[in-house]
């Protein structure tokens, strides 16, 4: 099972280059079960309301295509909030920080380019330097 981060599920819907086409394929024809955190529209849609990222769609839009895709959509626990209250600050974006959390409670295999994250005790997929 896997977790998209932000930018992971940003470069998929809108076909950016920057996603593999590895991880592309994956999240397309994969049996695999795939989440997204609840959080990741959260940061959407207040980087989209600062104009620092268009959306192709409204985040409820957005939200409803998901199940287009199979993706999941993990809500917040209180077992989320519980492990954020531990984890060591090496990465500051509070999102990022929260699906960490997520990542780690949830047993999910985090896909992101974001190095900061592998520097936690959490299972990456697709990070290269």
């Amino acid at each position: 099972m896997y977790l998209l981060d932000t930018h992971t599920f940003y470069w998929f819907i809108t076909g950016d280059s920057k996603l593999p086409d590895s991880v592309k394929t994956a999240i397309e024809d994969s049996e695999e079960q795939f989440f997204i955190s609840v959080a990741c529209f959260w940061e959407m849609s207040i980087k989209s309301s600062l104009n620092k990222l268009k959306l192709p769609a409204s985040i409820d839009t957005l939200m409803q295509d998901c199940s287009d895709y199979g993706i999941s959509i993990l809500q917040i626990k209180a077992s989320h909030l519980a492990r954020l209250e531990e984890l060591p600050w090496i990465h500051r974006d509070p999102f990022d920080r929260l699906m960490i959390c997520q990542a780690q409670e949830e047993d999910l295999i985090f896909i992101t380019a974001d190095g900061n994250i592998t520097k936690y005790d959490v299972k990456t997929m697709w990070y290269v330097e």
